[in-house]
């Protein structure tokens, strides 16, 4: 295993010696190992200095931060809420090079039931290709598998991911209007030169960059902002389960 001094640290981490030792004042990172007059850092310590440098990033403060990577006596793995993404070595991203996947693999995977795979047809996740489906997207499945294997229902996924693509026909709706409520307001008839109806032609589709990027924007903006909910409120239970747990110990420590 590799082990750093805290110079060492400093230049694989990309975190000041400063910065380091902050941290481990804070509590943030446990303290390293001492050997002779030296102290080595470990690949958790390199590890949990990733994590703190991306959550100090997105707006955590340090009481927070020291809430979440407790949650490890918990189960939670922050360094996964954070990372956003499934790990490489997740066998769902060799989809991308697959021309189909099979019912039991699909079953394996995700614990699909027939209906699972019956929406997953209709959303456009799966198509029917000989004894098994092709997938059209295999990040959707990759974090599919990430979240049923931390107890998500599969159900629940493909239920928003329907409500999802419903919210969006609406917000590509909304974004098309801006040019055909203008031109097709009355629902008058048209007579348009054919110059004309090659410009109409370029506004309507000038609009789906333009759309695509405001809502990536605000989508990036607002998932940013419900995680870091989600995050806080976590914390913030689990100190009211220490806190409870200590008044407990305190009671019958006076009886």
């Amino acid at each position: 295993m590799a082990e750093y001094r805290i110079n060492e640290l400093a230049d694989v981490s990309g975190v000041s010696v400063r910065n380091i030792r902050v941290y481990q004042d804070r509590g943030l990172l446990p303290p390293p190992k001492i050997k002779g007059r030296t102290g080595w850092y470990s690949a958790e310590h390199l590890s949990r200095l990733k994590v703190i440098s991306q959550m100090l990033e997105r707006g955590y403060t340090f009481a927070t931060i020291s809430e979440l990577l407790m949650a490890a006596r918990y189960g939670l793995k922050v360094e996964h809420v954070l990372e956003g993404e499934p790990k490489r070595g997740s066998r769902w991203k060799n989809f991308r090079r697959m021309a189909t996947i099979t019912i039991s693999e699909l079953r394996k995977g995700l614990g699909a039931t027939d209906s699972n795979i019956a929406l997953g047809q209709r959303l456009g996740l799966l198509v029917k290709e000989g004894a098994g489906y092709a997938v059209t997207n295999p990040e959707v499945l990759a974090g599919a598998e990430v979240l049923v294997k931390a107890g998500i229902d599969l159900d629940v996924l493909l239920t928003r991911w329907e409500r999802v693509q419903q919210d969006l026909q609406d917000i590509a709706a909304s974004f098309v209007s801006i040019v055909t409520d203008k031109y097709f307001e009355d629902g008058s008839p048209l007579e348009l030169e054919e110059s004309e109806v090659i410009r109409l032609a370029e506004l309507v589709h000038t609009v789906r960059p333009m759309a695509h990027e405001i809502v990536e924007v605000a989508f990036s903006k607002a998932m940013d902002t419900e995680i870091s909910k989600a995050l806080d409120r976590g914390a913030e239970l689990m100190m009211a389960t220490d806190d409870e747990k200590a008044g407990v110990q305190a009671e019958s420590g006076s009886t």
